[in-house]
């Protein structure tokens, strides 16, 4: 981004708008130098401690000292014939906390934590505070540990480059699940176990916190005063402490819990809608190990009347409306034997009710006529152009999915996988007409520099999306992290 806004002749070449779609911090799955950073931080600042709950430590300021500081706090969780029993149901018998990412050896815990990797993360400043240390022992620990701080200072290096990009173009954000912790809400049981551990129930709301204060309320402060007053509050409470008063605290946490208004639309020209797929989840009315919709039937309704009569809109959806069917049909048959967290069954097809409520808001004669959806989330990117069968006077719509900045799918599989769809939903393919989305014609954009007939690019990067004036694409690009990219260009039908 700073190398585009450098090559920039012309005030029209610069971006209007940066637009984050989720995952931009990782709590959940964190390196090791990057958590001894963290904890300089909140040394070298004075950050506020907190009292814990329901876990084998009691207080914030011992996540130092514990012996699984580093790498392996997913033993954290305290013994207990409860927790213990909710693992079994939930984790199929692994022991591992309530979080359910692969990656869980130091997920942030603390808001002081979550706050430290918010400064180190968008600025180079707080990287003076940062001492050089090893602070692991275990042979294999520390060689991965050496692994990942090549890469910390790779990120270091680099990051002033960053920070001046975000502060030459506006930059618009959205959570979804790794900026408070893997499969967030994926269902009405993962909703269950978490919220009702306070332990867990801690963590994931001292994350939330991070993002309302370094994400979340500079979308749209108008919403946030409530809260942000709240926050003031519980900061006012330490009395010089150094310490959060904890019913303060988790009072602040159940407001979060309960907060509705983290999505938002801004008055642009095409109008921009950013979608909350998180905490608005449509439960499954089958089991309740089962995905739930990502937004409800209330959501899902607001969101029309949103862009009801609207020409044209930019709509921000962390996961892409319309996905890869195989990767889609590959999820619907894990979680119809029960382990939908194996694959992160999370897309919009997943759910009947929310699917057939979203096709139905693009089959409305009065939604906008020009409709770019904008996505992450799946690490690699491909862009979609999208009608409605049988209706010449449809909506245009464009799936366009840029994922991610540094996460890759791996290329083996996903080449085959990308082969395997093309294959079995061709557009004489009968597997199509079990999809949900039958009454829509898909017709793929193919990145150059990929072989014939490949859809989807795998380079980790970010997405450069223009418009015209009537708010349809004129260029969709995808710059890569390292140099390069594609253009997503010529079109090829499908399904």
């Amino acid at each position: 981004m700073d190398e585009e806004l450098q090559k920039a002749q012309r005030l029209e070449d610069v971006p209007s708008l940066l637009l984050m779609t989720g995952d931009q911090v990782y709590a959940d799955d964190v390196a090791g130098p990057m958590l001894h950073a963290i904890q300089c931080v909140i040394h070298q600042l004075g950050l506020y401690q907190e009292v814990l709950e329901g876990a084998s430590l009691s207080h914030s300021k011992e996540l130092t000292s514990v012996a699984n500081a580093y790498y392996h706090r997913d033993e954290l969780l305290p013994e207990s014939e409860f927790n213990e029993d909710l693992t079994e149901r939930f984790f199929g018998g692994v022991r591992k906390p309530v979080f359910t990412t692969a990656n869980a050896g130091n997920h942030l815990i603390s808001f002081a934590e979550v706050m430290a990797m918010y400064l180190l993360v968008w600025s180079p400043e707080p990287w003076h505070l940062v001492t050089s240390a090893e602070p692991v022992e275990d042979p294999d620990e520390l060689a991965r540990y050496r692994k990942e701080q090549a890469a910390i200072d790779e990120f270091r290096r680099t990051l002033p480059r960053a920070a001046r990009a975000m502060a030459n173009v506006p930059v618009y954000m959205i959570f979804d699940d790794h900026d408070v912790t893997d499969d967030w809400n994926l269902s009405a049981l993962w909703e269950t176990t978490a919220y009702e551990h306070p332990f867990s129930r801690r963590i994931i709301g001292n994350a939330l916190l991070g993002y309302l204060l370094c994400q979340g309320w500079g979308n749209q402060p108008g919403n946030f005063g409530d809260l942000i007053e709240q926050c003031q509050k519980l900061f006012d409470s330490s009395d010089g402490q150094h310490e959060l008063d904890k019913a303060i605290q988790d009072e602040l946490i159940d407001q979060l819990f309960h907060f509705q208004h983290w999505h938002y639309s801004l008055p642009t020209s095409p109008r921009l809608v950013v979608l909350d797929t998180r905490t608005h989840r449509w439960r499954s009315e089958i089991r309740r190990s089962h995905p739930s919709g990502l937004m409800d039937w209330e959501s899902l309704t607001d969101f029309q009347h949103e862009i009801m009569g609207e020409d044209a809109v930019v709509v921000v959806s962390p996961a892409p409306m319309f996905g890869v069917k195989l990767i889609e049909m590959i999820q619907r048959v894990f979680t119809f034997f029960g382990k939908p967290l194996l694959v992160d069954a999370e897309n919009w097809m997943a759910h009947r009710g929310a699917a057939s409520v979203l096709l139905n808001i693009f089959g409305h004669p009065r939604t906008p006529r020009h409709f770019v959806i904008l996505s992450g989330d799946v690490h690699y990117s491909f862009a979609y152009d999208v009608r409605l069968r049988h209706k010449q006077n449809g909506p245009h719509v464009w799936q366009i999915t840029s994922s991610g900045i540094k996460n890759e799918f791996p290329n083996t599989l996903l080449e085959w996988l990308d082969r395997l769809n093309r294959w079995l939903f061709a557009p004489w393919s009968p597997l199509n007409w079990f999809t949900k989305r039958r009454r829509m014609w898909i017709s793929p954009r193919l990145p150059e520099g990929r072989e014939a007939g490949e859809r989807l690019w795998n380079g980790a990067g970010i997405g450069d999306v223009r418009l015209d004036e009537e708010g349809a694409p004129t260029a969709i690009r995808q710059l890569d992290a390292g140099g390069g990219g594609t253009i997503f260009q010529r079109r090829a039908k499908d399904d």
